[in-house]
Order: C-alpha cells, then structure tokens, then sequence
C-alpha cells in the first residue's frame, strides 16, 4: 500500500493553534484517498508554529497529487486555526506544497492546490 507523508505548518501568529479535530483527503489523477485524521497520541498537534508531519497510507496508488482537502471539526470548542502550508512527500520521492496562508474559521473544508 502506498504511504504519503503530510507535513502540516501552523502559523507563529498568537492564538493560531488549533485543538479542533483536523482530516486530509489526498485527491489525484488515479483516484482520491479516503479522509483522514491527521492526528498522533499523546500529542497536542497544530499547536502555534508547529510544523507536524503525519504518514498517511492508501489502498491503491492514487497518481499524480493533483488537490488536498483539509477538513476542520470542533473538538471541544470553536477555535480559528491560521494554516501557513501543507507539503506532501509522494511515495516515489516526489515533494508537493500546498500554500494556503490563511484562517480556518469554523467547521468547513477548504481545497488547496499545489503551488
């Protein structure tokens, strides 16, 4: 099964943390992986100016990355998360960046491409 490494950089800014559940879905030209629940234990993930990376593994070969999807779930309380970028390391050593650089307000899913 193929095995991607997600790395996950939060902004320095105060209060740009996150304790919120946060999912990855990892969309190419194969096909589209199943969410994922970017989360390790005993560990405070997307804590300010963190950059936290996650093996992330899926049934088929999934192609070229052409998308991601970041999704963000309240886990205790509404909190805003500022997310600066995502890279991706493929299985074939490929590295992918995916900037965003900006608030996550709320309960939504915002699409990024690579950049």
């Amino acid at each position: 099964m193929p095995s991607y490494t997600v790395t996950v950089a939060t902004g320095s800014q105060w209060f740009a943390g996150t304790d919120d559940y946060v999912y990855l879905t990892l969309q190419g030209t194969a096909g589209c992986s199943e969410r994922h629940l970017l989360d390790k234990p005993f560990y405070n993930d997307f804590e300010r100016g963190a950059v936290d990376s996650y093996d992330v593994t899926v049934e088929e070969d999934l192609g070229e990355i052409q998308l991601i999807k970041i999704e963000k779930r309240k886990y205790w309380y509404q909190d805003d998360w500022y997310l600066k970028y995502v890279t991706v390391k493929t299985p074939v050593g490929d590295y992918l960046e995916f900037p965003c650089y900006r608030w996550i307000t709320d309960e939504k899913e915002i699409v990024l491409r690579d950049g």
